[in-house]
């Protein structure tokens, strides 16, 4: 019998295929179930298109059978069969697709489609078998044939004795290794394990003989195996299903099976999407942060199907980063594989899903908000965080669609608030969004220069976060009305009347100020009268892009230790410390320095700054008290 070989390139792409583009061995299952499912497929629609066929859906399974002691796992379908001349033309070209040629021939219609690349998921096998013999009649032939390779060196086809129509591959596995355990793929329970994982839901019967045991008829107490015939796949993809017949618990149950998180999950979103582009999607925003979501380790992505069959585990491509903390997954027909199902061409429909799902979360989302307020601000409790990172990220490219999703303290509400639901508050005469920052509520809430805003009624959001005035420094404005922080230089508060008082009270106390600033040196870039302040004695504001909170966060950063804000010292005029300093100016140079260090110790302190000599402040406290 002759030995025919493969073409050049067909050696070379099988080298490539066994050593590098599958990423776990085990696909190899998934692909040869799948081609099994496809050539039933094939039965299905000559059926449709000849009168003279019928389908019974009985007829039809696939069968996955393992002999341990021979070492061979052999996969049974009932599908369309090959000739001769298909086996040499699909077998023998890797990467030849028969299906893709099928297609074509029949001019199929959109709606039915056939994912099996065969020369492709084949070879596969290769990775944990030494030898692949192939059985297979073709439908409407009376005569089988055997196609047997031992690998790339060639292979052999020869007729042979075959009572029924379809195809079965036998594979001889490999032998053991210390690195590969390839006799796990002869084992019952890992078997099952890799057909629920990539198989579950290809649309015909998967069956395989399963050992069970059962109590002995004359003693209970002792039990005896026997084997039996089971369907291991479910068929029906809950995503397939009407929404109608599901329930939350059914939602929840596929959460569980699909191990996609621990806890009971906040939503779920079921879309199913029949334009340009033909999916379905099962999305889910999770109750609590997975304990590695803010490490190297966390990996964002859905599962990725093509019908029924699972491509990938994590196709990151199908979510954008800011909402990286959804689970779930997306079964379309549309989606162009190349080479292998693990190789997916980053192609227009994978583009267009994921632009899809972005505006579906958002709106989902966006409803939480509205008509469940408090599911809403547990989730943001959670995730709120990452959102914000999504408005700074990639230089503000995506507050557009993030900007109505975040949510603030209020020092009137005293609870969460939304930027529409501030704006939609704010009085006529409000020019600006005011906000303050802090470590927490109750820090922000004393913090002297949020007074003046408050006396005018003004509603203040709390920044808590160190991403908060980041974010919102790339937003830049909402609804037109621009962000402004409680510490920055102009309030936007100050009457006419009020400017040329403030002028006359620099020019009055010019001396004073300027003696101050020589003190402090380059600590701050001006001392000057404040009228923010009501009934504290000092504060800190700030000038240019830098503000005191930014400061601190990039204090924390290995390359952000020289960024500093530019501090002015603003003194509270009306306050008994403005006398006392006013009467050392006069008599006492030294208790000056005094109270001027004093004073801007007190204003680090109140920001949370570090005071840079604590034991110097110590001493100066204990000057003052003697």
């Amino acid at each position: 019998m002759e030995k025919k070989q493969f073409q050049a390139e067909s050696k070379r792409l099988l080298d490539l295929m066994i050593n590098s583009i599958y990423s776990q061995k085990e696909v190899f299952l998934r692909e040869l179930i799948s081609n099994a499912s496809d050539a039933i497929d094939k039965v299905y629609y000559k059926t449709l298109t000849d009168d003279s066929l019928a389908f019974n859906r009985e007829d039809y399974y696939i069968k996955v059978a393992a002999d341990k002691e021979n070492n061979t796992l052999t996969i049974y379908d009932t599908g369309i069969g090959m000739t001769q001349e298909e086996l040499e033309e699909n077998l023998g070209t890797i990467a030849r697709s028969g299906s893709l040629a099928f297609k074509k021939e029949n001019e199929m219609e959109e709606d039915f489609d056939i994912i099996g690349q065969f020369g492709v998921g084949f070879y596969a096998a290769f990775m944990v078998a030494d030898k692949l013999t192939v059985l297979s009649k073709a439908f409407g032939s009376d005569q089988a044939y055997k196609w047997e390779s031992e690998g790339a060196e060639g292979y052999t086809i020869q007729p042979a004795e075959k009572s029924e129509v379809g195809t079965e591959i036998t594979l001889t596995l490999k032998e053991d290794t210390e690195e590969e355990k390839y006799s796990q793929f002869a084992e019952e329970f890992r078997l099952k394990e890799i057909i629920k994982k990539y198989s579950d839901f290809i649309r015909y019967p998967i069956k395989m003989d399963v050992t069970k045991s059962k109590p002995k008829e004359d003693n209970e107490e002792e039990y005896v195996d026997y084997v039996e015939e089971e369907t291991i796949n479910s068929m029906v993809p809950i995503w397939r299903k009407n929404k109608s017949e599901l329930t939350d618990e059914d939602y929840e149950n596929f959460y569980q099976e699909k191990h996609y998180g621990f806890d009971k999950p906040l939503k779920h979103i079921h879309t199913s999407v029949d334009g340009t582009i033909r999916y379905h999607a099962i999305l889910y925003i999770p109750a609590t942060m997975p304990f590695d979501y803010y490490s190297k380790e966390y990996e964002k992505g859905l599962e990725l199907y093509s019908n029924g069959v699972l491509i990938m585990n994590k196709c990151a491509e199908l979510l954008p980063d800011y909402f990286s903390f959804v689970k779930g997954m997306v079964d379309s027909e549309d989606l162009s594989l190349n080479i292998s199902r693990e190789m997916l061409q980053h192609d227009r429909q994978l583009k267009m899903i994921e632009k899809n799902i972005t505006r579906k979360i958002k709106t989902e989302l966006q409803n939480m908000l509205k008509n469940d307020r408090d599911k809403y601000e547990e989730f943001y409790n959670v995730f709120g965080r990452q959102l914000k990172y999504g408005v700074y990220s990639d230089f503000g490219q995506h507050k557009d669609v993030l900007q109505d999703l975040l949510m603030f303290y209020s020092s009137k509400e005293e609870k969460l608030v939304s930027l529409d639901e501030y704006v939609s508050r704010m009085p006529e005469d409000q020019k600006y969004i005011y906000y303050a920052t802090g470590e927490s509520n109750e820090r922000i809430a004393k913090l002297p220069q949020t007074e003046i805003v408050a006396d005018k009624g003004y509603e203040i959001l709390y920044f808590t976060e160190d991403v908060d005035e980041f974010a919102i420094r790339m937003l830049m404005n909402y609804k037109e009305k621009e962000f402004k922080n409680v510490s920055s230089g102009d309030l936007g508060l100050e009457s006419e009347e009020e400017k040329k008082e403030a002028e006359k009270e620099a020019t009055d106390h010019k001396e004073l100020f300027e003696k101050m600033k020589e003190i402090l040196s380059d600590k701050v870039k001006e001392v000057k009268a404040s009228k923010r302040l009501r009934s504290h004695p000092v504060c800190f504001s700030t000038e240019g892009e830098v503000s005191i909170e930014m400061e601190k966060v990039m204090q924390q950063m290995p390359d952000g230790q020289g960024v500093k804000a530019d501090k002015v010292l603003e003194i509270n005029t009306n306050h008994d410390v403005f006398n006392a300093l006013k009467a050392a100016n006069e008599n006492d140079e030294e208790k000056l320095k005094l109270y001027t260090n004093l004073l801007y110790n007190q204003a680090m302190l109140i920001e949370g700054l570090p005071i840079g000599d604590p034991v110097e402040f110590t001493n100066d406290i204990c000057k003052v008290m003697i």
